[in-house]
């Protein structure tokens, strides 16, 4: 298991993509899936960095491991807590007719990955995702 702590800044997105590429080269992986993972990861942290912690900054904690063909994403913070199991699935005419934002980078994650699972421990929000590898 690797492991990956950075600041809630979106000038950490880099890092965190680096982090996922360097521990997603070493496996047999297809293009689409690749780019499926970082856009369902990046989306994650990117909702983090803007609503988790709106009083200062806080930290993001990235685990990544792979078993039996599954690509695992541990992802947690300290910061409010927020199941994004709630979040209703957008009206999606209505966001691009309206312009409303917000919601759609979770459903995207949800929609993208195999597995999606939320549990608050500790005071903390703990997000696990998962990508079965084709």
């Amino acid at each position: 298991m690797k492991t990956l702590t950075v600041v809630s800044d979106l000038a950490e997105l880099n890092k965190i993509r680096a982090f996922l590429k360097e521990n997603l080269s070493s496996l047999s992986i297809s293009e689409n899936d690749y780019y499926t993972i970082e856009l369902s990861m990046l989306e994650i942290c990117v909702n983090i960095i803007r609503y988790a912690y709106p009083e200062d900054r806080g930290e993001i904690h990235l685990k990544v491991w792979e078993d039996k063909n599954k690509f695992y994403i541990e992802i947690s913070d300290e910061g409010i807590p927020f199941d994004p199991r709630e979040v209703e699935e957008p009206d999606l005419e209505k966001m691009i007719v309206d312009g409303q934002k917000g919601g759609f980078g979770i459903f995207l994650a949800r929609k993208l990955m195999n597995g999606f699972d939320y549990r608050r421990k500790n005071d903390q929000n703990i997000l696990t995702i998962y990508k079965t590898l084709s």
